[in-house]
């Protein structure tokens, strides 16, 4: 699905909802065939207990309460971090509208489309947002009012913003990592979108980070996002650019071409590291180029909730 289709929708609940019921209508057809919440047989309804689920057209035919039992029902409880940074705006919006979508903007989507998912699988789930400090962190719910308060957060990030020297934040994502690995409920799932640009010397910190919210036992699905294109590939014209560090406002004038190979081998360097290190402590690493679709979201999401049972 290419941004622009994305546009055409007008709120994030219904993008959210008619996405998810294609998405699992195609897992239906496939090898995950059994994924999303099946009916699997009735049971007697339990005086007190919530009608949500009375099966009224049974109660017609028989004049007993009966009440649906399903495949997947779970109490796992889902935290969804996103990073908030100034480098998380790249790529700007060019003349009042966007081309492609930002990482922050393809971050929000992409976390509505995993309430979605988790609503439908009755989880509860949280939402953390970071900078340089813990911007915002809810509670975990599962309730269809937390899931609309939740919406409604997210929809403050889609608005436009100009960054300049009075408002460019950084990221202490290492920090935020840390202080959340022991605040969080035990053996929870975490969700992190993040396009781990730290300062240098603080790789090792993220690293370390990562393996501490393991240590705790949680289950981390670590999204990295990028464009690949302009970030990691360096896909320019042969002109002479000014680079602006998003977070700090540091100018560099460059030929791309001149740096191209030297600056390719220095983010492979990073992002292997980074990979390496996840997969060394049992993280599910997924790298994300923000234009291409969401199921390389959707899809690790499935494959890793899929090991809760």
């Amino acid at each position: 699905m290419s941004f622009l289709e994305v546009e055409k929708y007008k709120s994030l609940d219904f993008f959210a909802r008619q996405v998810v019921e294609g998405f699992i209508t195609g897992l239906h057809k496939s090898p995950f065939h059994g994924f999303s919440v099946e009916f699997a047989e009735h049971r007697l309804y339990n005086t007190g207990e919530s009608t949500k689920n009375i099966d009224w057209k049974l109660y017609g035919r028989t004049d007993k309460l009966f009440v649906k039992r399903f495949e997947e029902e779970t109490n796992l409880r889902c935290q969804i971090l996103i990073d908030q940074s100034s480098s998380m705006l790249f790529p700007l919006e060019k003349h009042g509208i966007f081309e492609t979508p930002n990482k922050l903007t393809f971050a929000v989507y992409a976390s509505a489309l995993l309430v979605e998912l988790l609503v439908r699988q009755r989880d509860a789930f949280g939402l953390t947002l970071f900078s340089d400090s813990i911007d915002l962190q809810t509670e975990v719910r599962s309730s269809t009012m937390h899931q609309r308060h939740i919406y409604s957060l997210l929809e403050q990030l889609l608005k436009p913003v100009e960054i300049d020297d009075t408002n460019r934040r950084g990221t202490t994502i290492a920090e935020t990592l840390h202080l959340l690995a022991e605040k969080m409920h035990r053996r929870s799932l975490v969700v992190l979108f993040t396009d781990a640009f730290v300062r240098q010397g603080e790789q090792e910190q993220l690293l370390d980070a990562l393996r501490h919210l393991r240590h705790c036992k949680h289950e981390v699905l670590l999204f990295h996002t990028f464009d690949w294109d302009k970030e990691i590939e360096l896909d320019y014209d042969n002109k002479p650019y000014f680079f602006i560090d998003m977070e700090t406002g540091r100018r560099l004038k460059v030929f791309p071409h001149e740096i191209a190979e030297k600056y390719r081998l220095a983010m492979e360097r990073q992002t292997n590291d980074v990979k390496r290190h996840a997969m060394q402590y049992h993280i599910d690493y997924i790298p994300v180029d923000i234009n291409k679709g969401f199921d390389q979201v959707m899809l690790p999401y499935i494959l890793k909730r899929a090991k809760h049972y």
